[in-house]
């Protein structure tokens, strides 16, 4: 089943680590990074990107399921 990966404009800091870790799935546009398609195929990374954003901008949905960012 494929994911659909959600960025918050609203949380995002533009750090860059998301598109630094995947920049298949994810880019930098001015002051917020985005989603390059949606939705994705499972990807680890993905998953990695949600884990390691400092602003926890990022989710990952399994259908109405989320993913990812994991919680503590």
């Amino acid at each position: 089943m494929p994911w659909n990966v959600r960025v918050d404009p609203r949380l995002c800091q533009a750090s860059g680590m998301c598109a630094g870790l995947a920049p298949e799935l994810f880019a930098l546009d001015g002051e917020h990074a985005r989603v390059r398609a949606d939705p994705v195929e499972p990807d680890e990374r993905a998953l990695d990107a949600a884990d390691i954003c400092p602003a926890l901008a990022i989710t990952v949905h399994e259908g109405n399921t989320v993913i990812a960012p994991t919680p503590d």
